[in-house]
């Protein structure tokens, strides 16, 4: 590969996509409108492998049609410059397996290697020369999200975890009310609010159950009670946040206040789904013996750390098993049991990261971009792994001291002295001044309501202006109320003598209204929309 973008012989640089080997694996790297974009939009040549697709409903027929070549397995680590996977290449030297022993010299290969658990993959890849990105270490920041493979794939797994747990349970999630009978419905506890317990609240909450979640950083306690879920908590203040979004180990104190809250929960909740994951790490036992002892028969429990050895203490990663009467679900290929929209998340995300670093065209590994930099593993056989910790940004300068305003004097709340309030004042001796003006020249019945027209102006001024300036949408709703009065006070007055000085003034009062009124509905019913379920 050439440093201007191209293959050697001065053709595109091709990017190969193989079949995945591992056992149960639906999934493929690439989808037919992926391999449109990286061919149309970003100029690669695409070899696919006959039959990559298959499993995950994308025939080589479509492949081909969508402008790539259909190849064996053998052509496409040979001859492609980028190889994309959804899994980490096998190798098994005791039993003879080696998935990248056509790799041709120089190739770079973007796919979830785990380097922190994978070294003797990373060594063996080393020594053949490869550049490796490793698309799980894909630095949770916000540029980075449109190319962080472990969100996607996580937001799938949680999804199909509740579905895989709604299998096995024997009752609805919903409450039920027939005439044969009625049915609570199912109390889910959520441990680990991250994209994939977000995910599980979600769906559960759109099935109808009680749901509870639980998770060691306070941070996101708002975005489980927007979900509709019922945030749970430990009496110990300590924050469980943890470097790039994950959680951290905690203290033996904060553990067992967090057990036992837990084993309250056992002998409630009917489904438990487990998300807890600590990078580099083992997964942590949150989920013990005795808490499944104490669920009752038929409830269920889903370990999506089953790879990593589970949360719950009698996981058994890859299967489901009846534990007296309680099912414990390990699967550990949940994102592959929805392989369609999986392929097409996991495709997008290495569309983005190759647009991101230039395309085919433009093609470079930037290590100054804290994106690429955080996810390449080796270059060229180099070990570049770990990277660099990031530096912790500068702490924003104190802000100058200042002294505080005078209080507004017979302020029961002490609140400080404002413009408005100052011109409220200039206002009502400008009308007062006008109103004695006017009331050696006008008729009684005008100085009259002149009087309450600026008295009102004057009130109704200083109260909008005190409302805070997050309310004033809320705020226009409700002025459509007296907008009404004022639209049926024009009306009369219109009516009554259209063509005197204060029939004018009553149509002008009836457009102005009017104007209101609609705008009004219409930022109410947008307003409205925004909270509406699916909106």
């Amino acid at each position: 590969m050439t440093e201007s973008g191209e293959a050697q012989g001065g053709q595109p640089l091709c990017i190969g996509v193989p079949k995945e080997l591992t056992a149960g694996e639906r999934r493929v790297a690439a989808t037919p409108e992926s391999v449109k974009r990286l061919i149309g939009k970003l100029g690669f040549r695409v070899l696919v492998e006959a039959g990559a697709g298959d499993e995950a409903g994308f025939p080589d027929r479509l492949f081909a049609e969508a402008g790539a070549t259909i190849v064996g397995r053998a052509a496409v680590w040979s001859d492609a410059d980028l190889l994309i996977k959804v899994n980490a290449p096998l190798l098994d030297p005791a039993a003879g397996v080696d998935e990248a022993a056509g790799a041709r010299p120089g190739l770079t290969l973007l796919s979830p290697i785990q380097p922190a658990q994978n070294s003797a993959l990373v060594n063996h890849l080393a020594a053949k020369g490869m550049t490796v990105l490793a698309l799980d270490c894909v630095p949770r920041i916000t540029r980075a999200q449109k190319s962080d493979v472990l969100s996607s794939m996580a937001n799938i797994a949680g999804y199909r975890a509740v579905i895989e747990a709604a299998h096995r349970f024997g009752g609805f999630f919903g409450g039920q009310m027939t005439a044969a009978g009625k049915t609570p419905p199912a109390k889910v506890l959520v441990i680990g609010a991250g994209v994939a317990g977000l995910a599980a609240i979600g769906a559960a909450r759109s099935l109808g159950a009680v749901v509870r979640a639980f998770d060691v950083r306070p941070s996101v306690r708002d975005q489980i009670k927007s979900m509709g879920a019922e945030f749970l908590t430990v009496e110990l203040e300590e924050s469980g946040e943890g470097a790039g979004g994950y959680a951290k180990t905690m203290s033996p104190e904060f553990i067992a206040a967090e057990m036992a809250l837990f084993r309250a929960q056992a002998k409630e909740v009917d489904i438990v789904i487990t998300t807890a994951l600590i990078p580099g790490q083992p997964a942590p036992e949150l989920w013990t013996e005795d808490m499944v002892r104490s669920m009752r028969p038929g409830s269920v429990v889903v370990d999506l750390a089953a790879a990593q050895g589970g949360n719950c203490k009698l996981t058994v990663p890859g299967e489901n098993i009846n534990w007296n009467g309680v099912h414990l679900i390990g699967y550990t290929d949940l994102t592959s049991r929805l392989p369609t929209v999986a392929s097409r998340f996991f495709a997008n995300n290495i569309v983005n990261l190759l647009e991101d670093m230039g395309g085919a065209a433009g093609w470079k590994i930037d290590l100054e971009d804290e994106v690429v930099r955080g996810c390449v593993v080796l270059q060229a056989g180099a070990l570049l792994w770990p990277p660099p910790k990031r530096a912790a940004p500068p702490a924003p300068p104190a802000p100058p001291p200042s002294a505080a305003p005078p209080a507004k004097a017979g302020h029961g709340h002490g609140a400080s002295a404002s413009p408005p309030s100052r011109w409220s004042s200039v206002a009502a001796l400008v009308a007062a001044a006008a109103a004695l003006g006017l009331a050696s020249v006008a008729p009684p019945g005008f100085v009259q309501h002149f009087t309450v027209f600026m008295l009102s102006c004057i009130v109704g001024w200083q109260v909008i202006w005190s409302v805070n300036h997050a309310l004033h949408t809320p705020l226009m709703s409700v002025t459509n109320a007296i907008s009404g009065i004022i639209l049926v006070g024009g009306v009369l007055q219109a009516g009554a003598e259209p063509t005197s000085l204060a029939g004018v003034l009553g149509a002008v009062a009836i457009l102005i209204s009017s104007v209101n009124i609609v705008g009004g509905f219409l930022v109410t019913h947008r307003m409205l929309q925004m909270f509406r379920k699916g909106a």
